[in-house]
């Protein structure tokens, strides 16, 4: 199986992963200024877009998709999910990535005894089996969460909502896997182990990573900057496009 990837512009590669039910379109409002400065490979995660899904629903077998697709000497930039996709691939491909941005990334979703800034358990199960009995309504909940504290939040829902399939028949399995990831993945103990700068970008008012746990991880990573924005929640990308872009300029 080979993820669908496009590849556009000229310059230094950079590795553009979304997040969790969307696909590579969610970077367009972005791509273009970016394809200026870079080469840009806009890749689909395993099951989302037009890749087709992992054998087995684990972070692993998407890592290792994704890096059949990766070129040398790159700069990840991964959103959520797919910047939990980024750090292992920064671990185990570390001739390969020489640097990492990690937008509204979170080494942990669940919330445990020793960490405070993820979702319960229950509400992720809750989520997995609503998404079972209305398809469409649970993602649309989803999605007005990820815009919940940003600027100019009409806009942003719109591009989101423009993001994902509403083809059940094709899609359930694959999001139903991909929160199977996010349900069982705990990265704290390796996020000390990365050995490339990072640079952490997050919306201050993110209600689904924690702003909190971005702090965290900049403790943990002597190589790493924090640029939190202010009045931003899941996606900056989206609601805070020029920032985003400027600060990835600096970066690569």
């Amino acid at each position: 199986m080979s993820l669908h990837v496009k590849i556009l512009g000229a310059g230094p590669d950079l590795v553009l992963l979304h997040g969790w039910a969307m696909h590579s379109d969610i970077w367009d409002g972005v791509r273009d200024q970016l394809a200026r400065h870079f080469r840009l490979h806009l890749v689909d995660l395993p099951g989302h877009g037009g890749s087709a899904a992992c054998e087995t629903a684990t972070l692993q077998c998407m890592v290792e998709k994704v890096a059949e697709v990766l070129p040398d000497d790159c700069t990840i930039c991964g959103w959520s999910l797919g910047g939990q996709v980024s750090v292992e691939l920064a671990l185990q491909l570390p001739g390969r990535v020489k640097k990492l941005i990690l937008v509204s990334t979170i080494p942990c979703f669940i919330k445990h005894r020793d960490w405070q800034w993820g979702m319960d358990e229950e509400m992720l199960q809750l989520f997995m089996r609503n998404l079972k009995r209305d398809y469409a309504m649970t993602l649309d909940r989803f999605i007005s969460l990820q815009v919940k504290g940003s600027t100019d939040t009409t806009a942003v829902l719109a591009k989101l909502r423009a993001s994902f399939s509403h083809d059940r028949e094709l899609n359930e399995a694959s999001l139903q896997a991909g929160l199977q990831i996010l349900l069982t993945t705990d990265l704290r103990n390796k996020i000390e182990k990365i050995s490339q700068p990072v640079v952490l970008i997050h919306g201050e008012n993110d209600i689904i990573t924690h702003p909190s746990a971005a702090r965290w991880m900049h403790q943990k990573l002597p190589s790493s900057e924090l640029v939190m924005i202010p009045s931003c929640g899941h996606a900056p990308f989206l609601s805070h496009p020029d920032q985003f872009i400027t600060k990835l300029i600096q970066t690569v």
